[in-house]
């Protein structure tokens, strides 16, 4: 299976291409390579900015296997994230992939110079048709099939399966990639790695079960400086799981409660009325930070219908999904923001003194 990377690596400097050349890459969709470019990309134009990870590899939250996907010369820009402009307000906040064609090195910084061979065949004549700008706006809504359904949403979310291809667990290149293109160090590479074997040793080994568990859990704690995560939810599948409101709204500061609480608050399939509560957001259990948004409504990636949630869910400012557990995905660099049941917070101003 070929596999491009991106030409660019982690922290290195870029500028996004102007709207004009943007659209000459693009076909009559508004995508390349089955990517799309979305309206919330156009105010980045001509700006310089870093690369935070390349996006050489995915989730699949399209259609839910949850399994690795592999992205094609791709890059994730620091602190740029999609603000649902064009999407009716969505409040996912997804990171944005930039392919290749999309950006030009910085003069004197590496990569080389503006007619990459990724915009070269991106250019080529039968190959791509430009997009113009009504386009790349309309491209943004897909037509439903009854008026009963509603809009129906387009965007990099809802059409990353399209956009990548298979990534089996096995394929060991991912992992080299991670270090040669500067995402991670080789240390915390082989860190994941080695606690996910431990752990995939425990749950298939029948016999001395206690004393390799007692093992995996010393190996992590001594690695990460945590325990660790286990969840166990303590209400019976089908009962009612309870809930809680604080009303709080963004740049308070809270607390995330300690596991223990929070297992009081999740069914046995680790849910509050529909939320799961993922390995991912173990480690941040204790922890302090502040509130980034309260989200009520967001694109459903594999339908592309919006979802207006029964109650606010809230995003805390430094937390996203870290990949370090989920077997068939680690760590993928998408970075998605985790969703906080407010059951699962306590505010800390009010602990300390004025």
């Amino acid at each position: 299976m070929s596999w491009r990377l991106s030409r660019y690596r982690a922290g290195e400097l870029v500028e996004v291409r102007s709207q004009e050349e943007i659209l000459g890459t693009l076909d009559s969709s508004g995508c390349l390579d089955g990517m799309p470019f979305m309206p919330e990309m156009l105010k980045y134009c001509g700006q310089q900015m870093r690369v935070g990870v390349v996006a050489h590899k995915s989730c699949d939250t399209v259609r839910k296997t949850w399994t690795g996907r592999r992205v094609q010369s791709a890059v994730h820009l620091e602190n740029v994230r999609c603000d649902g402009a064009a999407h009716d307000g969505c409040q996912a906040d997804c990171n944005i992939y930039w392919k290749d064609a999309w950006l030009k090195p910085v003069s004197g910084a590496r990569g080389g110079s503006k007619g990459s061979p990724a915009t070269a065949r991106a250019r080529q004549p039968g190959t791509a048709s430009s997009c113009s700008m009504q386009g790349l706006c309309a491209n943004t809504r897909v037509p439903a099939g009854s008026a009963e359904a509603g809009a129906l949403y387009s965007c990099q979310a809802t059409r990353l399966y399209e956009a990548s291809e298979p990534l089996p667990w096995w394929d060991l290149r991912q992992f080299a990639f991670d270090v040669s293109t500067g995402n991670y160090s080789a240390r915390r590479v082989c860190t994941v790695l080695w606690l996910f074997a431990l752990r995939w040793v425990v749950q298939h080994t029948p016999f001395a079960f206690r004393l390799l568990k007692r093992l995996s859990d010393s190996a992590h704690e001594r690695l990460t400086g945590r325990p660790a995560p286990q969840i166990a939810g303590k209400i019976k599948r089908g009962e009612r799981t309870p809930t809680g409101t604080l009303g709080l709204q963004r740049g308070e500061r809270v607390r995330i409660r300690p596991l223990a609480q929070i297992e009081q608050t999740l069914d046995t399939g680790q849910s509050n009325r529909g939320m799961f509560f993922d390995y991912e957001m173990v480690p941040f259990c204790g922890g302090e930070f502040s509130v980034r948004d309260r989200v009520t409504r967001i694109i459903d990636e594999s339908t592309g219908k919006m979802l207006q949630m029964k109650e606010p869910c809230i995003t805390l400012e430094g937390v996203v999904c870290k990949s370090q557990y989920n077997a068939c995905r680690l760590l993928c660099p998408r970075a998605i923001r985790p969703y906080w049941r407010e059951i699962w917070l306590e505010r800390v101003d009010a602990d300390r003194p004025a």
